[in-house]
């Protein structure tokens, strides 16, 4: 087991090794001069050749372009992203800021999803008929209904009209507990609703896979009782493919989350993206995409680990 969770750590570093560099030469491939760029935004007309100049000098564009790459890959290494062209401040302050509240929300809406997703699947796929028709159509209505739709409907029914909610905003848990979670429930619940259509569906699918199988059969046909055989043995067979699409879920709710920050005014990396991407504050993209590249690729590895640990042979291959 040690040496499959080895492997997959150096697979998952030579995997953000390979994200960095793209990011380092996409953003070096975009057509214009940085410093023309970040001048041009401030208002003040052409830029004079000697404001170019400095403006080069400071973000290390007069460097050959390798020591570029590896001041780029060496400040990374050392937890340094760069510096806000809006203001002169450390890049990894903003997303230190921000990265807990969307990790917050990301996590809220996982656990909603795991809670209520799996059993609804196996639900379906055990019991048949009519429940099978309306989850199958309730977990379709999730897939197709975009998110920020979601959300917009959930505003104007429990926070503008029954008052259940707040309509949105952030409160510090340590500042008003309560106020932090009545916000937090609305736009974990919206965000939740994709992944949980999701995993319903792979779950369904993988349990009556699985309950077609002999092994299952012969363990009925000794005498073991049927929720006996579904509790112990078919869903642990069939939670393979279902961990594997969480994991994945779960890693772009981290770069999706940004309608529904925005429809919700919850301060997160996506509405700093946004923003960023509007003020043409670089550095800050770059940071945040960083950020999310790497927590994408961490939470893969995390679910190969939990793959192996569900099934040996995925160790033993």
């Amino acid at each position: 087991m040690i040496r499959f969770i080895l492997r997959r750590c150096a697979i998952g570093l030579v995997l953000v090794w390979i994200v960095l560099t793209l990011i380092f030469l996409a953003l070096h491939l975009v057509p214009g001069d940085p410093a023309a760029l970040l001048l041009g935004g401030e208002g003040s007309g052409t830029p004079t050749p000697e404001a170019l100049a400095q403006v080069r000098e400071r973000l290390g564009l007069n460097d050959p372009f390798l020591v570029q790459y590896w001041n780029y890959l060496s400040g990374l290494f050392q937890g340094n992203l760069g510096t806000s062209f809006r203001d002169g401040s450390a890049v990894a302050g903003f997303i230190a800021t921000r990265l807990p509240n969307t990790l917050e929300l990301v996590l809220v809406a996982s656990l909603l999803a795991l809670v209520v997703g799996i059993p609804l699947g196996a639900l379906a796929a055990r019991r048949g008929g009519a429940v099978d028709t309306g989850i199958s159509l309730l977990t379709a209505i999730g897939l197709a209904v975009p998110v920020y739709v979601i959300g917009t409907v959930m505003v104007l029914v429990f926070a503008l009209t029954l008052r259940w909610f707040p309509a949105g905003g952030y409160v510090a848990f340590t500042e008003d507990p309560v106020g932090h979670l009545s916000r937090l429930v609305l736009p974990s619940i919206a965000i939740a609703m994709g992944i949980t259509a999701v995993l319903a569906r792979m779950t369904r699918s993988s349990v009556i896979e699985t309950m077609g199988q002999d092994w299952v059969r012969t363990a009925r046909s000794v005498g073991l009782a049927r929720s006996q055989v579904f509790q112990g043995h078919v869903m642990r067979n069939s939670l393979n493919p279902v961990v594997t699409s969480f994991g994945l879920e779960v890693g772009a709710l981290i770069g999706s989350t940004v309608l529904i920050e925005r429809v919700f005014n919850w301060p997160g990396l996506g509405s700093l993206l946004i923003d960023a991407v509007l003020q043409r504050d670089y550095p800050i993209v770059q940071g945040v995409v960083i950020v999310v590249s790497v927590l994408f690729i961490l939470i893969n590895i995390v679910v190969d680990v939990s793959y192996g640990l569900l099934d040996p042979r995925v160790r033993q291959s």
